[in-house]
């Protein structure tokens, strides 16, 4: 199972961790509609770090949930991307860290989540690079919970490096969320990576 598309509206069809991590690249669409976060989970800030020296990589907020607008139900695919996908801009030094710190503070709606689990996929071009599994455990409902993760890098061939250095947005993640087993989110990142002065 390389690529998925998402299943039709009303479709019995249920993308599973399992299948999530057999795949080999990006998928083609988002695999599941944002309807599916019934839990109304939502991110409201997220840091990257180099944990050895705790030098702040990356950092967005989010604006307050009041201040959001009401999403209409027939989003565009450029609208939807603007939602659900991110593009990075790093430091071409990132690609040699060998530990990096994510610190993601999100909320939970009024239902609790037994299970909340996050799979991370990132490839370059057509190959996976690296995979990430994590399980945030159980989260009360209507709370506001800070998740710090230690990603542990695996090192690059230098060909590859060099390769993601010289084509920007060529570096790509596809984050899958699930609560009891079920894909509840779906999110998208692109990166570049710049020299530095």
């Amino acid at each position: 199972c390389g690529v998925a598309a998402m299943p039709a509206e009303g479709s019995s069809t249920r993308i599973t961790a399992e299948e999530v991590l057999q795949f080999t690249q990006p998928t083609n669409d988002y695999l599941c509609p944002l309807s599916a976060n019934t839990y109304k989970i939502r991110f409201n800030s997220f840091k990257v770090r180099d944990y050895e020296t705790n030098t702040p990589l990356f950092e967005v907020t989010a604006p307050p949930a009041d201040e959001e607008p009401e999403l209409p139900d027939n989003l565009t695919r450029e609208e939807e991307d603007q939602i659900r996908s991110i593009q990075y801009n790093f430091p071409a030094s990132m690609l040699h860290l060998k530990r990096i710190g994510t610190t993601l503070e999100f909320s939970v709606g009024g239902e609790s989540l037994p299970t909340f689990r996050m799979i991370e996929r990132h490839y370059f071009g057509d190959q996976l690079i690296r995979s990430y599994d994590f399980d945030f455990g159980f989260c009360i409902p209507n709370s506001t919970n800070t998740w710090e993760a230690i990603y542990d890098v695996p090192a690059l061939d230098p060909s590859i490096t060099e390769a993601m250095i010289r084509t920007p947005q060529g570096t790509k993640s596809d984050s899958f969320y699930f609560v009891n087993g079920e894909l509840v989110m779906h999110n998208k990142a692109e990166y570049s990576y710049f020299e530095e002065q």
